[in-house]
């Protein structure tokens, strides 16, 4: 049967590809990377509740949609308030056009979440047409307006966790025995007929999936021949680990760098809640949103806005408030986001960038949030010839553009400040050319008695000269060439520029590493291996004081882990002891978790903390031969879990502390 699939799978693309081979190739991500702009709809019953269950409130951190399985809610129970379910204030059109007025080009709506219920028409009776008094199917409804005013429409699907079908809650746990089953005949009986539906019914664009737990690579295919009928739909990176989709979806944060060379998007809240939350006040501002639209844009991004609709039908006030405002921003700056490509300059103090080519020229969009005291705003390292600048707000005053050696100077003292970002372009016909500043790397950004660092560039034909005083480089510093080592007494600022000839040609870059006196250890006698844990449960949205928390269990653990854990969400560890260090040294520790963690070792701290999915922190700690007290914090709210502590020494590969290193008394 697998291989029937996987072949049927083949078969199917080959037709297509077979099909269009006399034709223009067609990206189907073509208009996504174009639109950098959705509206993400969060919508189902949990919309009632709204966050409160029996008198008991959802908690700072916990999302109002989760409320099922925070609070543990029997099935009959939840599933008794598809009868209370009639938005009959919902307006499909009037979502569109919000969302068109906000600049928006794409939506994307729940058609069932982790609940299970469908918001669509389905041959599962649990849906808002059959199972409610409202009797509309709310997909086919939104998707003919989106089709209407020319919207780009697209379906969230949880297909891997369901917490009112038989077998469907595998990420979360049972609490129910309603919940008991098979997860393979939940797939089949219910999650893959119901893609099929969506998919055929209503035509949408992209299929967002969420939460791939217990999927495997075999599960997945039984969803292939669906798929293969679509070959422009655009499908996230969560149907299964290790399937990549079409574009990668980090959740309720940017990162640093952007994904280079990949499609990304990133999801987000207005305030702290997915779905409606009738106490969730703690509303971003507007600059906020806009400048998260900026910043993803910089780094070649899309930004997927969430609102949460009330059981009403209603988009809340405050969210339709900076929606407006968005809009009216974007109406002026929208051509420094759409279409847009990630910024070539790196490590601008004053905001961010965005480039385009449009009418044969080429267009650097420089969005200010901080403006330079002295009016001068000051671009690093751009050696294309600036034919003409102005603000984008008044494109009729022309701009001067001077050059200052290796940087770009436009005086803009005089020039309107828009509150939330403003926006100047630059215009060129040649190709974009930047010199960055060259990159300062260390293995440790601390050091005991002697520091190694290396100054590398990606641009051709250059010297580049550094200093450790944190003076300006010149044609007379240091030469970087390989590994730098210097024997100095104090912490130090490098600074470094590439030159050609005797000019300066790059953004000039820093680095500080800091000289630290080794933390002593401390006198430990009779120790075992292993640390000490203690156990707790309770929800939370960062580390807990667990000094005044009691635990549920206490043990010995012989390695930091989750092996302990008693359930899989909702739970908190402290592990505690002695860590044996064997020489002298720095070290590098990395602490990865999912949600938040810290460690504590000889009084220095290094924190996770936060909601979060699997992400990495590191530090480095100059530590003496011998035992140092160690603690490592970490609590878990739900959607996956994991904890990893790893440490590096100078000569040593990274890797997971050994047992034997972990000693208790």
């Amino acid at each position: 049967m697998k291989n029937y699939t996987r072949l049927l799978f083949v078969f199917i693309f080959l037709l297509h590809v077979s099909g269009c081979m006399a034709q223009e190739p067609i990206d189907k991500m073509e208009w996504w990377k174009e639109a950098k702009f959705g509206m993400f709809i969060h919508w189902g019953l949990y919309s009632i509740p709204a966050g409160e269950w029996n008198s008991r409130q959802t908690k700072i951190g916990e999302t109002t949609e989760w409320i099922q399985c925070y609070m543990k809610i029997p099935v009959a129970d939840y599933r008794s308030l598809a009868t209370r379910f009639n938005p009959i204030q919902f307006n499909a059109d009037n979502f569109v056009s919000l969302a068109k007025e906000a600049g928006m080009k794409y939506i994307v709506l729940t058609s069932k979440h982790h609940e299970g219920f469908a918001m669509f028409k389905s041959s599962d009776p649990f849906n808002v047409v059959d199972a409610t008094p409202y009797k509309k199917d709310i997909v086919k409804a939104l998707a003919e307006a989106c089709k209407k005013q020319g919207m780009h429409f697209g379906l969230y699907y949880s297909q891997a966790q369901d917490w009112n079908h038989h077998g469907g809650a595998a990420c979360s746990g049972h609490w129910d025995t309603a919940q008991q089953g098979s997860f393979d005949k939940y797939l089949d009986e219910v999650s893959i007929p119901q893609i099929a539906e969506i998919l055929s019914a209503y035509n949408p664009e992209i299929l967002w999936w969420d939460t791939p737990c217990e999927m495997t690579r075999e599960r997945a295919d039984r969803f292939a021949p669906i798929l293969a009928k679509y070959p422009n739909l655009i499908v996230n990176n969560r149907l299964c680990e290790g399937i990549p989709g079409d574009l990668e979806t980090p959740e309720q944060f940017i990162p640093a760098t952007g994904f280079p060379g990949k499609n990304w998007e990133s999801c987000m809240t207005m305030n702290g809640t997915w779905g409606y939350g009738a106490n969730d006040h703690n509303w971003k501002s507007t600059q906020v949103l806009i400048r998260n639209l900026i910043d993803i844009a910089s780094k070649g991004g899309n930004y997927l806005l969430n609102v949460g609709p009330t059981s009403q039908g209603l988009i809340p006030d405050p969210s339709i408030e900076r929606l407006k405002e968005m809009g009216t921003w974007m109406k002026t700056n929208g051509e420094a986001i759409y279409g847009t490509t990630a910024s070539p300059l790196r490590d601008l103090d004053w905001g961010r960038c965005t480039v385009k080519k449009t009418g044969g020229k080429n267009r650097i969009y420089l969005h200010v949030f901080d403006f330079p005291e002295d009016g001068i705003l000051r671009i690093p390292g751009l050696a294309s010839k600036v034919e003409k600048a102005w603000a984008m707000k008044n494109p009729s005053h022309k701009l001067r553009v001077e050059n200052s050696g290796n940087y770009k100077n436009i005086n803009v003292s005089k020039i309107e400040r828009d509150k939330f970002a403003t926006v100047f372009v630059l215009e060129t016909s040649d190709e974009v050319i930047v010199y960055n500043g060259p990159q300062i790397s260390a293995e440790y950004s601390v050091f005991i008695d002697k520091a190694a660092f290396e100054i590398t560039t990606d641009i051709s034909n250059c010297v580049i000269h550094y200093t450790t005083d944190g003076s300006v480089p010149t044609k007379e510093s240091a030469i970087a060439k390989g590994i730098n080592e210097v024997n100095i007494s104090s912490s130090f600022l490098i600074k470094a520029l590439c030159f050609r000839g005797e000019s300066a040609i790059s953004g000039l870059t820093e680095k500080r590493l800091i000289k630290e006196v080794p933390v002593p250890a401390i006198a430990v006698r009779e120790t075992k291996t292993g640390l000490e844990y203690r156990y707790f449960e309770g929800v939370w949205d960062r580390l807990p004081d667990f000094s005044v928390l009691k635990p549920m269990s206490k043990g010995i653990a012989q390695s930091i882990d989750l092996t302990v854990k008693k359930r899989n969400n909702d739970y908190g560890l402290i592990f505690s002891g002695y860590l044996w260090v064997p020489e002298t040294a720095v070290y590098q520790f990395y602490l990865t978790s999912n949600d938040g963690s810290q460690m504590i070792i000889s009084g220095k701290t290094l924190s996770n903390n936060g909601l979060h999915g699997m992400d990495q922190k590191s530090m480095d700690f100059a530590l003496g031969k011998g035992f140092h007290p160690i603690e490592v914090q970490f609590f878990q709210a739900g959607g996956g879990d994991g904890l990893k502590l790893e440490w590096k020494a100078i000569g040593n590969n990274r890797a997971v502390i050994d047992c034997s290193y972990l000693r208790h008394q």
